[in-house]
């Protein structure tokens, strides 16, 4: 049996809750999906090494928490940008800081760090980088 290169991409057959979660997701979003698993992704960086993509085509989120409504707050944005903490409470139209461990597990379903900016069990009022309209594939 040959192993396959870091860039080797795998069609997903067997997928996790979340990936189900995230597929679903993106179907009622965008009818023509496929979604690809690689040997190494562990970071942003990873999977522009292993996709062979520009580092803007991978979409990181950022939940923050409205100080005054109390609402985790979602902001996506591609790898090569930050969010900006005046900006986005600008968009958010309130002041906001760090949303804990519990409000964002509450949030989306699953722990930081663990999944997708999309694919949330809950609804969630959410800002998106322009940026990221530059690419047909993100």
């Amino acid at each position: 049996m040959a192993l396959a290169s870091p860039r080797t991409r795998f069609q997903i057959v067997n997928m996790s809750k979340i990936l189900k979660l995230v597929r679903a997701t993106l179907e009622n979003l965008w009818a023509d999906i496929t979604i690809l698993k690689t040997n190494l992704a562990h970071t942003a960086a990873d999977a522009v090494f292993a996709i062979g993509c520009d580092k803007d085509q991978i979409i990181k989120s950022c939940i923050l928490k409205g100080n005054v409504s109390g609402e985790a707050i979602l902001f996506i944005t591609t790898d090569g940008n930050r969010v900006d903490p005046v900006k986005a409470a600008q968009l958010g139209s309130e002041t906001l800081g760090k949303a804990n461990a519990a409000l964002t597990r509450e949030q989306r379903g699953f722990a930081i760090g663990d999944g997708s900016p999309i694919g949330y069990l809950h609804p969630i009022r959410a800002f998106s980088d322009p940026r990221r309209k530059k690419f047909e594939q993100i």
